[in-house]
């Protein structure tokens, strides 16, 4: 069940680009592919990372209930994993944004 959620999700995140694309006419073809390109690999990752960071809370706060003296550490180690886990949709809007902002 859970992945037919994903899918829907990262195909309804990925709906706006194709219609951007289909704006973009034939006589521009890069640029329809980049505004693609840049809708799909943002809803993959926008997806992939929530279901990531969504792993890694649950099983933080699985361990912090079974060693309540290390909270501290596990909340520190959680919290820097969630940085790193979205630090990838940032850098993936970047790339998103430079490439439909690009003149081909």
């Amino acid at each position: 069940m859970r992945r037919i959620l994903t899918l829907t999700l990262m195909a309804v995140l990925t709906a706006p680009a194709m219609a951007w694309a289909a704006e973009a006419g034939a006589g521009d073809l890069p640029k329809a592919f980049a505004f693609l390109a840049a809708g799909i690999g943002f809803g993959l990752a926008a997806g992939l990372c929530g279901l990531g960071q969504g792993r890694a809370a649950g099983s933080a706060v699985d361990a912090m209930a079974r060693q309540p003296g290390a909270i501290a550490r596990i909340q520190t180690a959680m919290l820097l994993g969630l940085a790193f886990i979205e630090s990838l949709v940032l850098f993936v809007f970047v790339i998103a944004v430079i490439l439909l902002f690009v003149k081909s």
